[in-house]
């Protein structure tokens, strides 16, 4: 195969680009290239597992246009961790699409939280004592009142 890059397996079975050396990006994670009989040998499970969890929710498989299942390598990342929480926590399916979601939910927040740091870090600093424009000023610093002037006298 001419342009055809060499992909290999390493421990924990992510693809790695033999010509570099890294780890591939994400884009090709979300690639779907393994059929339902190769992500259940790989992720350790039967194949009508693979089609319980997708009927449950907890895995949505791209599909070919003859509608054939096909997994990513973060799909099998997902089905490996649906099976710790069920096989070693004791979580039935219900409790694990509830934990996948929280864990999705506290990522998105912790992108938000990022997000508005960044922006935090690109807004102006007001220092104290400073007038800028329209600030709220005390009103003791504008008028002086009458009862005021008599106990300072």
């Amino acid at each position: 195969m001419e342009g055809a890059q060499d992909v290999t397996r390493d421990r924990d079975e992510r693809p790695t680009d033999e010509r570099t050396d890294e780890r591939t990006d994400e884009r090709t994670d979300e690639r779907a290239v393994y059929i339902i009989s190769v992500a259940a040998e790989l992720a350790g499970v039967h194949p009508q597992t693979l089609r319980i969890y997708e009927r449950k929710g907890l895995l949505r498989p791209q599909r070919t246009s003859g509608n054939t299942r096909r997994y990513s390598a973060s799909d099998i990342e997902r089905l490996r961790t649906i099976q710790a929480l069920t096989q070693d926590e004791g979580v039935n399916l219900a409790g694990v699409k509830q934990i996948m979601q929280m864990q999705m939910e506290l990522e998105r927040l912790r992108q938000r939280v990022l997000d508005l740091e960044v922006e935090l870090r690109h807004r102006p600093i007001v220092m104290p004592g400073r007038r800028v424009g329209g600030e709220i000023v005390p009103l003791r610093s504008v008028v002086i009142f009458p009862w005021e002037e008599e106990a300072g006298s």
